[in-house]
């Protein structure tokens, strides 16, 4: 009744107390797949809401979504969901407990390697990884597999504009902070980083933000000179031309 209720605009955002009750019923059936799944969805939908999103973290709803995805990795709604709202709670910046949001990162990163052909899933992570990504939550000691995910997702999920600018200014955060971020970005095993984002420009190259965010991408790459090296070797200067012709009032 809830969910139709906020599908139909009739609620757009539930008070504290309510959320809580929300909470106390998926810690009472935290086995209960189907009802966990409708829980979840009611809270993406609500959280969009900056009212709502307060509520949530003031009942401290973090714990429990990392919980659930956890425990039902392999559950699409669930994680799609989820990810929704962490997206939702980490943009916000507000009374955001930093240590929650940390921990917060290995589950998003698992749901991206688990549902990296799911297109809608993938693009939630990636959304959700960017959100943490802005409130320095990616620490050190993942810098480098998370930049490989990421390769992976826009490798699997070339044609979907919001995934391709989420992870590239991702990626453009990872290579800021870290050299060998940057070194797996062009030795990554399954080809460079830089081939790959010549090819997401030319099938985005009509896509004002998607290009805004490769060149963020291109921003941070200069700042290591093996990076550097191989941008020439690949002929990048004649790409970076082509999107000055191209976008001359941006």
């Amino acid at each position: 009744l809830l969910l139709t209720a906020v599908e139909q605009d009739v609620v757009t955002a539930l008070a504290e107390n309510a959320t809580s009750s929300l909470l106390d019923a998926a810690r009472k059936h935290s086995d209960n797949e189907e009802l966990l799944s409708l829980l979840c969805m009611l809270l993406m939908m609500i959280s969009g809401s900056e009212a709502a999103a307060e509520n949530l973290r003031k009942v401290g709803v973090i714990p429990d979504l990392l919980s659930i995805l956890r425990n039902f990795l392999h559950n699409e709604k669930i994680c799609l969901s989820c990810c929704g709202v962490l997206w939702s709670l980490a943009v916000s910046e507000k009374n955001i407990d930093q240590e929650l949001l940390r921990s917060a990162v290995p589950v998003t990163s698992a749901v991206l390697q688990e549902h990296l052909q799911n297109g809608s899933i993938a693009e939630s992570a990636c959304s959700a990884l960017w959100a943490l990504s802005l409130q320095g939550c990616i620490t050190e000691n993942v810098y480098e597999p998370t930049t490989g995910l990421l390769l992976d997702a826009l490798r699997t999920n070339p044609g979907r504009p919001m995934l391709v600018k989420k992870a590239c200014l991702v990626l453009a955060s990872l290579l800021r902070l870290s050299e060998l971020s940057a070194l797996r970005f062009i030795t990554d095993s399954k080809g460079s980083g830089i081939n790959l984002i010549k090819d997401l420009y030319h099938l985005h190259l009509d896509d004002v933000e998607v290009v805004e965010s490769i060149c963020m991408l291109m921003n941070e790459m200069v700042l290591y000179d093996e990076v550097v090296l191989d941008m020439l070797s690949h002929k990048m200067e004649e790409l970076l031309s082509e999107i000055k012709r191209s976008f001359p009032s941006r």
